[in-house]
């Protein structure tokens, strides 16, 4: 038994051995028509939203198909004619075939049969844009159909990691490319910027491996991606293709060169499949516009009676349906040819159509607001620091609500606050969403004192305080004004410990008075609850100045 298991470990090393000293470019050519993959994960783009290409308006308007892709099924065909239809294909780039290659096919011309009906009724459109960029630039002609297996021909596609349009532009590769992305324009979704750029960008790939396969491989996944596969694959890297390093590929990209070849070969083939040829019912000429101004696609709809969703279609690129031109950078309107003199003829209609509604403000002056209106607005917030803090009180007591800015100064805690305003603790965390108790110096805290009984009666402010509020606003000047005269009645809340010895003196009113004034007929008070503190009286302001003289008489004698 060991000697058996010795004589098998020694045949596969010679079978490695011999593997490893056989020349890679035979293996390179017997894979491209032997390789097979039994997980095949068909890309992203594949799975294109067939109805709504097929209920699209380019479709509906321009082209008719009939339904002979869903009512006659699919011919079969041997791999045998595969093979020498895929070698008819007048193409440069090499289309060979494989178990992976008609796995591509066959979805096309079985599952995605509705799909590829559609695609050949925009193909009359976009085909000659993606002709043109390619001829350019002296690359294969059979690259146009790169944009079938990217986003299906629907210049709005987006994948789910944000590859964007017809050749499905990452933004990062688009800002490279010098595509213009933002808000209002995205030269990804324009049919003609694009395919210059993707043209331009497959010329770069091409250059830098001198094999086409490798080229779209790279084009899918990345550069960096495609490197580190063929450094895997181990060797030099010209003598490697798609086919060698297809192993060392991300799951996805694997099927995107396959998919290239079978897209090649459904666009060319499909009447032998049974799928609809589609006819165009009108043709499509267009022309352009080079607009200097800010113009809406609704302007335009209205005044010259063009559906939104053809300037959408003809305009992928402005994202909003606004055209954001200006005289410095004006950009290009793709219009039917036959509107393009009616454009021309009624510009000022189209530019003062609703400009209200569709034109953008420069400069905008805020609204006025009624005296009364502001006076209210402006007395519900006050700054302490810059109003008299009795002031706020009478404000309080007139039954005005108001709202306390406090800039917590050093040594404050909340609990302090809290106390200097006659409001809790609890009731600041929840006017200022916070939740600890502790405090920065700095801060500035709304405390509410909407209610009259809930209002502080502090001391009366500076001198030079109160004049800085009366420069501040005309509501800031009404209020310092009043408090020149006698404050009251004023609604005051007691605290734990207060009496009507300590509110005599606090107000300058006499205990009688206060008594007098809330009907008590003794001396008792009960925290929290609320006593009335009328006015001083003459006879109080006399007698306060009658002891005032005798004092100084006193002092005078002495």
């Amino acid at each position: 038994m060991k000697k058996r298991l010795i004589l098998f470990i020694f045949a596969a090393a010679s079978l490695a051995g011999g593997y490893a000293k056989t020349d890679k470019k035979t293996n390179v050519l017997d894979l491209k028509t032997s390789i097979t993959d039994p997980a095949i994960v068909y890309p992203e783009s594949f799975e294109a939203d067939t109805q709504k290409l097929l209920e699209g308006w380019f479709i509906k308007n321009y082209t008719a198909t009939d339904n002979r892709y869903a009512t006659e099924p699919d011919v079969e065909a041997s791999d045998e004619e595969m093979v020498k239809r895929l070698s008819a294909l007048p193409t440069v780039i090499e289309m060979p075939y494989n178990q992976i290659v008609r796995s591509y096919i066959d979805r096309y011309t079985q599952k995605s049969r509705a799909q590829i009906a559609a695609i050949l009724g925009l193909s009359l459109y976009y085909m000659p844009i993606f002709e043109q960029a390619l001829e350019e630039q002296g690359l294969p002609l059979e690259l146009k159909y790169l944009p079938v297996i990217e986003s299906g021909l629907n210049p709005n596609a987006v994948s789910r990691h944000g590859a964007t349009g017809l050749w499905q532009f990452m933004l990062g590769t688009a800002k490279g490319l010098g595509l213009e992305v933002n808000s209002l324009v995205d030269e990804r979704r324009d049919p003609y910027v694009a395919s210059e750029r993707a043209v331009s960008y497959l010329k770069d790939l091409y250059s830098a491996y001198g094999d086409w396969s490798l080229a779209i491989a790279a084009y899918n996944c990345g550069p960096g991606t495609v490197n580190k596969a063929i450094r895997r694959a181990g060797g030099e890297a010209k003598d490697h293709d798609f086919w060698s390093i297809y192993n060392y590929l991300p799951a996805e990209t694997r099927g995107y060169v396959p998919m290239f070849i079978a897209a090649n070969y459904v666009m060319e083939y499909y009447p032998k499949h049974n799928i609809s040829p589609v006819l165009p019912v009108k043709p499509l000429v267009i022309d352009t516009l080079q607009i200097a101004e800010r113009i809406h696609f609704n302007q335009i709809s209205k005044v010259l009676d063009i559906p939104v969703e053809e300037l959408r279609i003809l305009n992928p690129q402005f994202r909003a349906d606004v055209i954001p031109g200006t005289t410095e950078s004006p950009y290009t309107l793709i219009l039917p040819s036959q509107q393009i003199h009616a454009y021309l003829m009624s510009e000022n209609d189209i530019r003062n159509f609703e400009p209200d509604k569709y034109g953008k403000r420069s400069v905008v002056e805020p609204g006025e607001v009624p005296n009364d209106a502001m006076l209210a607005v402006e007395a519900t917030e006050v700054w302490p620091e810059d109003m008299g803090e009795a002031d706020v009180a009478l404000a309080a007591a007139q039954g005005k609500p108001s709202i306390i800015v406090h800039k917590v100064a050093a040594g404050e805690s909340l609990a302090s606050i809290a106390e200097k305003y006659g409001v809790s603790p609890a009731d600041i965390k929840k006017s200022n969403n916070l939740r600890r108790n502790a405090v920065r110096v700095g801060q500035q805290l709304r405390i509410s004192t909407s209610s009259p009984g809930d209002a502080p009666v502090m001391a009366a402010s500076q001198p030079e305080k109160a004049t800085r509020a009366t420069a501040k606003t005309p509501a800031t000047k009404q209020t310092v004004k009043k408090s020149s005269k006698p404050a009251g009645p004023i609604t005051h809340k007691l605290r734990n410990g207060e009496s009507l010895s300590s509110l005599s003196k606090k107000y300058g009113v006499s205990i009688a008075d206060i008594k007098k004034a809330n009907g008590m007929t003794n001396d008792k008070l009960r925290a929290g609850s609320t006593i009335k503190i009328p006015a001083k009286s003459n006879s109080t302001k006399k007698s306060t100045a009658k002891k005032s003289s005798k004092k100084k008489s006193k002092k005078r004698r002495r």
